[in-house]
Formats: C-alpha cells, sequence, structure tokens
C-alpha cells in the first residue's frame, strides 16, 4: 500500500504541474504514465492522495526558480505590490521587478505566466477528483470529503485568477467584463482546446456554485488538520468572496458563521513568530516539514526576521511607517515591529542588516537561523472579525461593526477604550486595523484592487532606489488587471488579451 501512494502521488504530481512544468523529483518510482485512472480514483483513500498532493503544491518550488513556490510565493507578490511591506534595498533581486510594477503588463514575463499556469494546474487535478472520483469505492466519507476538497480548491483557483487577470467586480453592474477561462473538463486534451474567457459574473456564479458543492460535501465531517478544506474555511471562503462581490449581507452572514466557537489568539500567541498552523485562530495554512523544505525558496526564508538567507540578511522585510504610527505601543501588532531595527531579542549576527521598523511577526519555527521552516497562514479568524465590520458598516450598522471590531482591537491592545471617529474616519480606521492585523500575509494588492484605492507609497519609508520611483499608482491604472500570458493567446486563438 505505501508503494501504491508514492505512485499515485507521483500521478498527481505530473497531473497538478502539468501546466506549470514542474521538475522537481522528489518522488523516484513508477513512471506516471503507467499507473490507470481507473487505479488512480478508485477509492476515497487514492482520492485523498491526490488532495494531498494539491496541498504540497501549495508550497513546492516548481520551474525550478525558488521564487516560484506555489501559493506561498504568490502571497509575497500581493504584498509587494502595495505600500505596506517594504524592501530597504533589493537584496539579491528576488520579487523587485513585481514592486516595481514591470510585471502587470509583460505579457512575456514568467512571473506574469505564474499564477495563471498554476491555477490552471490546480483546477485540472481537481477536475478529476470530481468527475472520476464519483466512481471511487471503499470509504464513502473520505470520498466526499476528498471530492469537497476538489471542489473548494476549484473554486479558489478560479477566484485566484479573476481576481489577478479580470477587471475589479462592481455591485450594481451585470459585470459582463471579460473574465477568465472556466475549466471544468477533466480530460487532459482541453487544456489544448481553445475556449474564450467568461465574463466576470459568469466566473463568480460558478465560485459559488463548487462552494455549495464543498459546503454539501464538507458539512458534517471532521477536519483532518489545517492544511485541508472543511467546513469553517469554505464558509470562511464564501465570506471573503462576498466581500470582494460588495454582497455584504452574505459576507457578514458567512464570516459570522466561519468564526462560530473559534477563539483569536492570545498576545504571547501572536508573539511566537506566526509559525506554527495548530494556533487555534488558524482556519487555514499549510506545513512544511523538515525533509520536505525548500531552503531559500521557502516563504519564511523571504518574510522572517531571522533565516539565515542573503535576502534576509540584506533586505528584511519593513512595515509602513505610517501604518506602524497609527498604533499604540501597547498593541501587540507594533510590538512585532522594532523601530530600532536591532532586534536584541533574535540575537541576530553582524551579518544581518539593520534598518528602522523592520517586523518580525514571522520567525523561523526552530528560532535557528539555519532553517527556514515555519508554516504559513492563508485564513485566520481575525480575517472573519474584519470581514464581518467591515460589511456591518456598508450594512448600514455602524454600532454593529464598531462592537465586532473592538473585539479584536481588544485583543490586540488591552489598552483599547473604544473608537472616537464615525462615517468615512471610522471606515478608515477599520482599514487601518485590516492593514496591520494582516499585513505580509498576502492580502493588499487585492485589497488596493477591491476597494478602488490607487496605490500610495509616500511617507511610508520606501527607499526610491529600491521600488524604482513607482511612488503611486492611480486607482484607474490598467495594470491593476494583469494582461494575459502570451503562452495561453498563442496556444488559445479563442482567449482575448486585456488592454495594456
Amino acid at each position: 500500500m505505501k508503494k501504491a501512494k508514492y505512485i499515485l502521488a507521483a500521478l498527481v504530481l505530473g497531473s497538478s504541474l502539468t501546466l506549470t512544468s514542474c521538475s522537481d523529483d522528489f518522488l523516484d518510482t513508477t513512471p506516471t504514465s503507467s499507473v490507470s485512472d481507473a487505479v488512480a480514483y478508485a477509492t476515497g483513500e487514492n482520492l485523498m492522495v491526490i488532495i494531498n498532493g494539491m496541498h504540497r503544491n501549495m508550497y513546492v518550488r516548481q520551474n525550478s526558480s525558488q521564487g516560484q513556490n506555489g501559493y506561498t510565493a504568490q502571497l509575497i507578490v500581493n504584498e509587494i505590490l502595495g505600500e505596506d511591506v517594504i524592501f530597504p534595498t533589493q537584496g539579491n533581486g528576488w520579487f523587485v521587478s513585481g514592486m516595481r510594477w514591470l510585471t502587470n503588463n509583460n505579457e512575456s514575463s514568467t512571473d506574469l505566466s505564474y499564477p495563471w499556469n498554476f491555477w490552471y494546474g490546480m483546477i485540472r487535478s481537481a477536475n478529476n477528483v470530481i468527475v472520476y472520483g464519483e466512481a471511487a469505492t471503499g470509504d464513502q466519507t473520505l470520498k466526499e470529503k476528498a471530492i469537497g476538497e476538489a471542489y473548494a480548491y476549484r473554486a479558489y483557483s478560479h477566484f485566484e485568477l479573476v481576481q489577478r487577470y479580470a477587471n475589479r467586480y462592481v455591485k450594481g453592474q451585470n459585470n459582463s467584463q471579460l473574465g477568465v477561462i472556466i475549466r471544468t473538463d477533466p480530460s487532459s486534451s482541453e487544456i489544448l482546446v481553445p475556449k474564450a474567457r467568461n465574463t466576470v459574473e459568469e466566473v463568480y456564479a460558478q465560485i459559488w456554485a463548487d462552494l455549495d458543492k464543498a459546503e454539501q460535501l464538507l458539512t458534517g465531517k471532521t477536519k483532518t488538520n489545517s492544511s485541508h478544506f472543511a467546513l469553517d474555511n469554505v464558509l470562511g471562503l464564501k465570506a471573503r468572496i462576498a466581500l470582494v462581490q460588495q454582497d455584504y449581507e452574505k459576507a457578514a452572514q458567512y464570516a459570522a458563521l466561519a468564526r462560530q466557537g473559534k477563539s483569536l489568539m492570545t498576545q504571547a500567541q501572536y508573539k511566537q513568530g506566526f509559525n506554527d498552523y495548530t494556533n487555534p485562530e488558524w482556519m487555514w495554512g499549510i506545513t512544511i516539514v523538515a525533509d520536505q523544505t525548500d531552503y531559500f525558496g521557502n516563504f519564511h526564508a523571504y518574510m522572517s526576521r531571522n533565516y539565515n538567507s542573503t535576502q534576509i540578511r540584506q533586505a528584511p522585510k519593513v512595515m509602513n511607517h505610517a501604518l506602524y504610527a497609527a498604533f499604540p505601543t501597547t498593541d501587540v501588532r507594533t510590538q512585532v515591529v522594532d523601530p530600532t531595527g536591532q532586534h536584541a531579542s533574535l540575537n541576530l549576527a553582524s551579518s544581518y542588516s539593520k534598518f528602522p521598523y523592520t517586523s518580525e511577526k514571522f520567525i523561523t519555527k526552530n528560532r535557528d537561523n539555519n532553517t527556514p521552516l515555519g508554516d504559513v497562514p492563508f485564513m485566520r479568524v481575525a480575517e472573519m472579525y474584519l470581514i464581518e465590520a467591515e460589511a456591518k458598516y456598508f450594512l448600514g450598522d455602524e454600532a454593529g461593526s464598531k462592537a465586532i471590531l473592538a473585539q479584536l482591537a481588544t485583543a490586540r491592545d488591552t489598552a483599547f477604550t473604544g473608537f472616537t471617529t464615525s462615517g468615512q474616519a471610522y471606515l478608515d480606521e477599520l482599514y487601518l486595523h485590516r492593514r496591520i492585523e494582516l499585513w505580509g500575509e498576502g492580502f493588499r494588492f487585492f485589497d488596493l484592487k477591491r476597494t478602488a484605492s490607487p496605490l500610495n507609497r509616500r511617507d511610508t519609508g520606501a527607499v526610491a532606489a529600491v521600488i524604482n520611483n513607482v511612488w503611486e499608482i492611480p486607482a484607474n491604472d490598467l495594470r491593476w488587471t494583469w494582461v494575459i500570458p502570451r503562452s495561453e493567446l498563442n496556444a488559445n486563438p479563442l482567449c482575448e488579451q486585456n488592454p495594456s
């Protein structure tokens, strides 16, 4: 059975990464072509092996590039396109082109095509499980869990794609603008079949249909661990997606349901380094075990303060100075930022460059500076509080919004006594809480885009030479919508390009 599992894992690796050209060779076993579909999808246990392969794909190195490590690398990209995560130097060059907004409209850039190829690879694996898995025998609960997770992955993949490669969703409009290609056919030939882009409205309709199926199949099922989809984080996805669509009733409803029975972490837990997915607040994340580490490609090799890499030594991550100044020193979220940059408690060697306002929100799990192991958060309970608070504000319930946000603010700052602002000033304050709470976790680019907000890096501590003087990007700039990769256009004549 162990041998069979390795064969199946190899199969899913080949299946899920066909589009990403992954050269990973961590499995050395029977060629995937020798394993028939009938075997691969024969039982619930086999289906779950494929799902586990999809989990691993969220952080494994692809395309022989340490800057393309699944979803975890894309979280970094989402942050450096904004104004709150700052590089004090260019370091060794990773992610600098993205920070300068040179990728978004370059159809030949591999950094631009990577998210497109990655998520369509995930969609293909999900399609296989959804369609072929229906005939699986054996443990019915395991079968339903695997198929339910596949629906969640397919929904989230289309969501990531439509946010990046299409214009923002605007409530009250018909949203007939071009979205991305909906693919639900599991056949291996489908990626070669030309298909036109669906509208943004159609893409979101497919996302909701898939999430409804995921919720149905995962209701009543025990959550395996935080790497897996389960009822709580599927409801969390619904809240996140409803917020993007400005469907505030649904956003508030699902955020409250998703966090039901869950607690915010303590201040002591907040300062432990954001590296452990067993933290009670983490609803969805990924763990990287020691024998699967990618060292310099891991998330913590870029975002932690203490890993002994060139990137961390030369370009530790700085928090926007103005964001830091917006909160008191009694707030734990400022206590993981050192305004002096010395980080005395970490005992950093003299080879580590010191810059003011560097963050130690992320710390490697064993704190030995030589192993970049650390789990990566994808969804936390705090986000649900923020979604519910924002949704209630736009529903006209400012008092209710303040009551929800106050619970989060009090957990982070025991000296917090309440909000004194109202209207737009309070909304601005709410957004500040969202920015500092979710700093470094991959939300900023999409938050700016969904709220039609301009990028403004002035008075943040950003360095002109590092950002290449890209200080401001207007909200109507075409670069907020990434162009479609040239490789897709060449292979698919029905796919229309975005303006650039």
